[in-house]
């Protein structure tokens, strides 16, 4: 198990996610918080989606990308900020569902650099298929 060494980053991460004006645009809740684990949610709503009626790609890689930031953070010590530096997305399934779940674990953590992986799902009643997986490196930056 992933030790925090930030007592404080639960209480960090709920204010920063609440800062983040995107999320609240989009409708997304941030519903796990622990060492080196975050899920995100975002319920379907079809201004959110493409040409098709799927959550456009820009949504869900959206979700995966905070959810990656904050995964990463959980584990950086006091006074930290974090950043992505870069991510890879596949999109292996049309999003299509009610509810749509990122969640991001820490793969190894770093004194600088954090690699992180996201997988979202799509639930629809008791069905859950992946539809996306990200994978990201994320930065650490001594807050000024």
């Amino acid at each position: 198990m992933l030790q925090a060494t930030n007592p404080t980053f639960v209480e960090e991460i709920h204010e920063s996610f609440a800062k983040q004006t995107i999320m609240t645009l989009i409708g997304a809740e941030l519903t796990r918080v622990e060492p080196g684990v975050i899920e995100i949610t975002l319920p379907y709503r079809a201004d959110l989606t493409q040409q098709h009626g799927y959550i456009h790609a820009g949504i869900i890689t959206t979700i995966a990308d905070s959810a990656c930031g904050y995964a990463a953070y959980t584990l950086m010590p006091a006074g930290s900020d974090v950043l992505a530096v870069e991510f890879k997305v596949n999109l292996v399934r049309p999003a299509k569902g009610e509810t749509f779940v990122a969640r991001a674990e820490v793969i190894k953590s770093g004194r600088t650099l954090t690699v992180v992986r996201a997988d979202v799902h799509a639930l629809t009643g008791e069905k859950r298929e992946l539809v996306a997986i990200m994978q990201g490196t994320m930065m650490r930056l001594q807050r000024s």
